[in-house]
């Protein structure tokens, strides 16, 4: 398998890259340069991979950025996903909603957008999120409309998440942290996914930091927060068990994400090209059955998973 290799987003009619560029560290103009952003940009798409974004990432300047450099190459097989977020602390409703995705079009320059995701629904009750005048009811209202195509949801909590994909209306999901080598609390998600067909994108296969980084790192996180020692332990494990493979952690983690038949597309969060160009060596690496079988080995108990806290 490789990073650029192509499959159906479920039944959207859209097809997604392996691997997806995730934009939400490349809008953040304190951590990463105008310069250093066009050339991750330039390099994803020049690739044709897939490109996720959100209305809120970098309070609009990732979408600016993705904007620019899609403007300056016409014709790019890329595809684009993005997200509708409600203003910090703002309602999440229909009119936010709508103009959200106005937000969107004019900042990438685009009058369609493909592929749109309500974007961290935990933020709201899902009863407030399906009502009339609710944020799902205005998404699913702009795709009749056509100014938007695919429509799916993006979050957190598994339960909720399913709850989503159990109206019938969802045509993907974007799950992030859940489907690790560290956590499987997205199982059952991604079983209902299977089961309607529908499209996978498996987002922070590192879990945050954690499995990216060499055992024993200060302030090693995972799901953005500090990581606790049962997965830290896990962790040391797992490396030791790639050291003895002739691999590392971080290539296994996402090698563990795109090997997954359930999973259409994993993204990735980067901000440098390096990181990018090395994201792509890993997911074409050649890593054995008997790797994953003794990775299996050092999975921490469900009790660790974050199903466990949100139950």
């Amino acid at each position: 398998m490789t990073g650029t290799s192509t499959r159906p987003l479920g039944a959207t009619g859209a097809d997604v890259t392996a691997l997806t560029l995730g934009t939400s560290a490349l809008g953040r103009t304190e951590r990463v340069d105008d310069d250093t952003a066009a050339q991750v940009l330039a390099s994803a798409l020049d690739a044709g991979l897939t490109v996720d974004t959100s209305n809120e990432y970098g309070g609009g300047n990732s979408e600016v950025r993705v904007g620019r450099a899609w403007a300056e190459r016409p014709g790019t097989a890329s595809l684009l996903a993005t997200k509708v977020d409600p203003l910090p602390g703002g309602p999440f409703d229909a009119e936010r909603v709508r103009t959200s995705i106005a937000e969107s079009r004019e900042r990438l320059g685009m009058d369609h957008l493909a592929v749109v995701s309500l974007h961290d629904p935990e933020r709201i009750s899902f009863e407030d999120a399906v009502a009339p005048d609710g944020p799902w009811r205005a998404l699913l209202e702009l795709r009749e409309q056509g100014v938007v195509g695919a429509v799916g949801v993006a979050g957190g909590p598994v339960g909720l998440l399913r709850r989503f994909v159990a109206t019938g209306e969802a045509q993907y999901v974007v799950t992030h942290n859940r489907w690790t080598l560290l956590d499987r609390s997205a199982g059952a998600l991604l079983d209902d996914c299977a089961e309607r067909g529908l499209g996978v994108f498996n987002a922070a296969p590192f879990g945050g930091g954690l499995l990216a980084k060499a055992p024993g790192t200060p302030g090693a996180t995972y799901a953005y927060r500090e990581a606790p020692p049962a997965l830290l332990e896990a962790a040391a494990a797992m490396a030791a068990a790639c050291e003895r493979h002739g691999t590392d952690l971080a290539t296994a983690a996402l090698v563990f994400s795109l090997r997954e038949p359930r999973v259409t597309s994993t993204i990735a969060g980067v901000t440098r090209v390096e990181q990018w160009e090395r994201a792509l060596a890993q997911a074409g690496a050649d890593l054995t059955d008997e790797l994953f079988a003794e990775l299996e080995e050092h999975l921490p108990g469900p009790e660790n998973w974050l199903l466990a806290r949100e139950s």
